[in-house]
């Protein structure tokens, strides 16, 4: 996808606050889903006796996974064949394969389903900010765009707790609430989203890439989740993460040919660019890893239950929209990477304070609740301000394919989280494994960020020598501090 909005003249919707309306409701369930069904786990594991949490880890990867491969070629398609089209057959892909999760007889329905559901997210969520700018006059698209990005940071802080509350009714309205909403949204987007002919003349998106890249990150998550029950020496395991690195190779070597690449390879020969995508992807793997800790904790060794868990969880989200809002003045003091490295810290802080401080019987003032704040802050600090600084660093024309590549890789790097946490904690059978178990799992956590914080000053330095040196181009248009400038302007 090379442009957030339509080359067509614009023909600007009479209601733009109705293409709010519509974009938002379906941003907002295709969000909201990432952190419900982190709550509905454990019960899910109950209703469907014999499964293990490595099976149920699917329900989270197999989505994160399609999601991730399909980001950026439906974009691209949605440009080719037209906004609105691709945003309503998404929206209502996503609402029909809600509707059979909340019919899954078993587990693996479940996970092809989620899989659908995934289809019908990356096409609604490139759609909808192409969409709301196209139906939005110039001076006003910055604070579409913030707004836009705003519904995120909303669906973070009310998903655990909305998640909680759907649960003790049955874990199947985690996905029966998105039907009303959705079908709602579909009836409003056929009479107020903008009807802008596509670019027929553009190429058709990198399937085959598309293929080889969910295999990739399928076999590494399979090799991780799997290394517990098979053995990290096992043939199995070892193949399977032989077999990730050589198909990741093949995609990267089609990616440099193909003309509408999953990856635009030269987006990440851009240093700030590459630093504040390396950054995200590994913050990334240690806030899933985080999440779904914190779930499991609550549910599986204290006992909670999944609404208690919900308001457990939910102050680190909710910390996270008023601390991102009032971080500006230390983006301005400190730049983009100082300003992750010090989020990065207060994240690590929080999980060091579970590692040492929680015990088997419940203590959750003393004990959870610090480094929830603390992971809160860290998270409002740092995964707003490694966005920012991915998208200043390119120039318009990119802008729309580079957001898409970071979101990307946070999915992929969620993939990974969540498989590194279910190979380490394992089954454990008692109190003290379970305790010894999750302080494995934080430890990696930890590792993750400390990588994370690493890869920060790597972007902190890429910033400085960017900003003592003439700025970069990609395909002949700057990518340097004015790009950033235009970006904001886009």
């Amino acid at each position: 996808m090379q442009k957030v909005g339509n080359s067509n003249p614009p023909q600007r919707a009479t209601g733009s606050r109705g293409v709010f309306l519509v974009v938002a409701a379906a941003v907002f369930v295709s969000n909201l889903d990432l952190f419900i069904v982190n709550v509905a786990l454990p019960a899910m594991n109950q209703h469907f006796h014999g499964s293990s949490l490595a099976s149920l880890s699917w329900v989270l990867n197999g989505y994160a996974i399609v999601f991730a491969a399909l980001l950026v070629p439906a974009g691209r398609l949605a440009d080719r064949v037209g906004h609105q089209g691709a945003f309503l057959v998404g929206l209502g892909l996503f609402t029909l394969s809600s509707a059979l999760c909340a019919l899954a007889p078993g587990v693996w329905w479940l996970v092809g389903a989620r899989l659908l559901q995934a289809v019908g997210a990356a096409l609604l969520m490139p759609t909808s900010l192409a969409l709301l700018l196209d139906s939005t006059a110039p001076d006003r698209r910055p604070g579409a765009v913030r707004a836009w990005a705003s519904i995120g940071g909303i669906a973070a802080g009310l998903g655990p707790v909305l998640g909680g509350l759907l649960v003790e009714a049955d874990w199947r309205w985690v996905f029966l609430v998105n039907l009303p909403v959705g079908l709602a949204a579909l009836v409003a987007g056929r009479k107020v989203l903008p009807r802008l002919r596509g670019r027929a003349g553009e190429p058709w998106p990198d399937l085959a890439g598309v293929l080889l890249l969910i295999a990739a990150i399928g076999l590494l998550a399979i090799g991780l989740v799997k290394s517990d029950s098979w053995g990290w020496s096992s043939a199995r395991v070892l193949g399977a993460l032989a077999a990730a690195v050589l198909l990741a190779g093949g995609f990267l070597r089609r990616s440099a040919r193909h003309p509408a690449p999953v990856v635009e390879l030269p987006l990440l020969r851009v240093p700030v660019f590459a630093a504040a995508n390396a950054t995200a992807l590994l913050f990334t793997v240690a806030f899933a890893g985080m999440l779904l800790t914190s779930v499991l904790w609550c549910q599986q060794v204290w006992g909670y239950s999944a609404l208690r868990t919900g308001l457990a969880v939910a102050p680190g989200p909710l910390l996270v929209p008023p601390i991102t809002l009032g971080a500006g003045p230390l983006l301005r003091r400190l730049g983009h990477g100082r300003l992750a490295a010090l989020g990065l810290l207060l994240f690590t802080a929080g999980i060091v304070w579970w590692a040492a401080a929680v015990a088997t019987t419940p203590g959750y003032a003393g004990e959870l609740l610090p480094g929830m704040l603390l992971t809160g802050a860290g998270v409002g600090l740092t995964l707003p301000t490694l966005i920012g600084a991915a998208a200043a660093a390119l120039p318009p024309t990119r802008f729309a394919t580079g957001s898409a590549v970071t979101t990307m890789g946070r999915q992929i790097g969620a993939v990974v989280g969540v498989a590194v946490v279910v190979s380490l904690l394992g089954t454990p059978h008692s109190a003290g494994q379970a305790l010894d178990a999750f302080r494995h799992a934080w430890l990696a956590i930890i590792v993750a960020t400390v990588l994370a914080l690493l890869a920060a000053l790597a972007l902190a330095a890429a910033q400085r020598r960017n900003a003592s040196t003439a700025p970069s181009v990609i395909g002949g248009t700057s990518s340097g501090p004015g790009a950033a400038a235009a970006s904001s302007r886009h």
